[in-house]
């Protein structure tokens, strides 16, 4: 890259000879100074097992820059652990670390002078927050993931973290005993890595597949596996490579990569927290994304993965099927990719498609386009007097596809599971819990502890629940998030009272309340909004986060 690197600027000539006593501290030599300056940046804690192994990964991206012609050094950004924080008050910081995981690594990279950078993340914030750094910055990067964990067993009954959730609501119920309890505690989670079905850390790794930012084939090895390791070398080739061919993030992060991600999405019954992450990547890069695009893409893809929470398999299984690429061929012999989206090795997807090498598997967890795994997709926008701007649904991992019930509303997390845990939530009740969106709570937490309460102790098909908040991709059952506008802006939810009918209505795509309009508009000038309280991080991101039918994002157009 010669004097046109973007790190002559801090570290050549006379004047900047300060700045190079600080990398000479650590081990640079005059050879260093005159290769491009590439930032690992590691999304790394102990607090949990999504990102234990990330700092050994970092050494293995940095061999592979090396290899490359490159000089690496690995900084860190923060990781918050979903699962660790389900149902507490540290809940509220999960979407608002998505932010400021972008927000660090602009820092990193940009005060240190780096000429491009390498993601490497777990845990489900940690991806997205990359990618949203990625496209921000606009300079030769890649993303590579940590890896998933790996299933436990119970006898011949393979676990993952989403029972252990759930055992916790069937004890409650009397459905398990202490015993029984105790084990699934032990074995449900027995590797690093992230959690082990189709929730959102492996959605997400999946989708950056399909949006061309990380290397095909890289999403499903464990977290446990040689080839992770391997693919971490090839990540750090690769980075080189896009530093050669000046290949940035805005060139493959366009709206077919994004109709790609979407259609991907939809077919596997992915996380619906993809659906935040994409608008807030698409804002990210000026890219015009909304959620009436979701709902179009909805309409004509059917899920063709059998992954849990929507089917019996976890991403372990798919690894052995073929991984991402295996999902994605389907998509494309089927017509429902746009070939020509560019990917970070700079080739088209379709050409690297083409080219990588899928096993022959008869079963496992993918399906045929043509003969699918469920004829609908993943994923379904419901928009009604009660959503105005929309909400979302995981109608891929639902028994049911239609609802009516009356409503028990509360304006907490906390509030609603007592209510379970009580038996005061009975079949046919449609549990709302408000004020827990991205300015109400503030941070939307995710309600896995709730959703897998009632589905634990048996409920999944006869309760359904709405919230101004979000879920774990874990969450199944007929559990409705994302209602936008929120209860703390004054959205209709806000107005729901105990008693008032619901209709949920999967195939027609709508979420109503059977209350007159003037009743709803006597209700509404009884309501004023809460008084908001937080003061540090919770109360700037309150003041500066949009509603979830725009990404939850806090930084205005670009």
């Amino acid at each position: 890259m010669g004097d046109a690197k973007r790190s002559s600027a801090w570290y050549s000539g006379v004047d900047n000879l300060p700045h190079r006593v600080y990398l000479r501290a650590v081990g640079f030599t005059d050879a260093d100074f005159g290769k491009p300056l590439t930032a690992v940046v590691a999304a790394w804690s102990e607090a949990g097992p999504c990102n234990y192994h990330v700092l050994r990964l970092a050494d293995y991206v940095k061999d592979g820059v090396r290899e490359g012609g490159g000089a690496p050094l690995t900084v860190p950004t923060i990781v918050v652990n979903d699962g660790i924080n389900m149902g507490t008050e540290g809940m509220r910081y999960s979407l608002i670390s998505r932010e400021l995981i972008a927000d660090t690594i602009e820092a990193q990279v940009n005060s240190h002078g780096f000429d491009g950078w390498i993601g490497v993340g777990g845990c489900d914030k940690t991806q997205p927050g990359i990618i949203m750094a990625m496209v921000r910055l606009n300079m030769p990067s890649v993303y590579l993931y940590g890896g998933t964990g790996e299933g436990g067993y119970l006898g011949e009954r393979q676990l993952t973290v989403e029972d252990a959730f759930e055992a916790v609501g069937a004890y409650i119920a009397g459905k398990i005993g202490e015993e029984e309890l105790r084990l699934i505690e032990e074995l449900s989670f027995p590797t690093y890595g992230t959690c082990q079905g189709l929730f959102t850390a492996n959605t997400m790794a999946i989708i950056a597949e399909a949006l061309g930012v990380s290397l095909l084939g890289s999403a499903s090895p464990p977290a446990t596996s040689s080839r992770r390791a391997r693919y971490a070398v090839e990540s750090g080739r690769a980075l080189m490579r896009a530093m050669e061919l000046g290949i940035r993030p805005r060139d493959v992060v366009t709206y077919d990569a994004l109709y790609n991600a979407m259609v991907t999405l939809m077919a596997t019954a992915g996380s619906t927290n993809a659906i935040l992450h994409l608008l807030a990547i698409a804002h990210e890069a000026g890219v015009e994304l909304t959620l009436e695009d979701f709902d179009r893409v909805s309409r004509k893809v059917p899920v063709i993965a059998a992954l849990r929470p929507a089917g019996p398999f976890t991403m372990v299984d798919l690894d052995r099927a073929g991984g991402a690429p295996a999902i994605l061929r389907k998509l494309k012999s089927a017509g429902l990719l746009r070939e020509d989206a560019l990917t970070v090795t700079g080739e088209p997807i379709g050409k690297e498609l083409d080219r990588y090498s899928v096993p022959a598997v008869s079963g496992g967890p993918i399906y045929d386009v043509s003969s699918p795994y469920k004829p609908h997709a993943g994923i379904r926008i419901l928009w009604g007097n009660l959503a105005p701007e929309g909400a979302v649904l995981k109608v891929g991992a639902a028994d049911v596809c239609r609802f009516r019930g009356e409503a028990l509303a509360f304006d907490s997390e906390a509030e609603a599971f007592e209510a379970v845990k009580r038996g005061a939530v009975r079949p046919g009740n449609v549990v709302v819990i408000r004020y827990v969106g991205p300015k109400g709570a503030p941070g939307m937490p995710e309600m896995l502890k709730i959703t897998a309460a009632i589905v634990g102790a048996g409920l999944g098909s006869e309760v359904a629940l709405v919230t101004d908040g979000r879920f774990s991709g874990a969450t199944r059952g007929l559990m409705v998030g994302h209602v936008s506008p929120e209860a703390a802006v004054g959205g209709p939810i806000a107005l729901v009272e105990d008693g008032d009918t619901i209709l949920i209505d999967c195939e027609g795509g709508t979420i109503t309340i059977d209350v007159d309009r003037s009743v709803l508009e006597e209700r509404r000038s009884r309501w004023s909004p809460k008084p908001v309280e937080h003061r540090g991080l919770l109360g700037k991101y309150a003041r500066l986060v949009s509603q979830a039918s725009r990404g939850a994002v806090t930084s205005g157009p670009y």
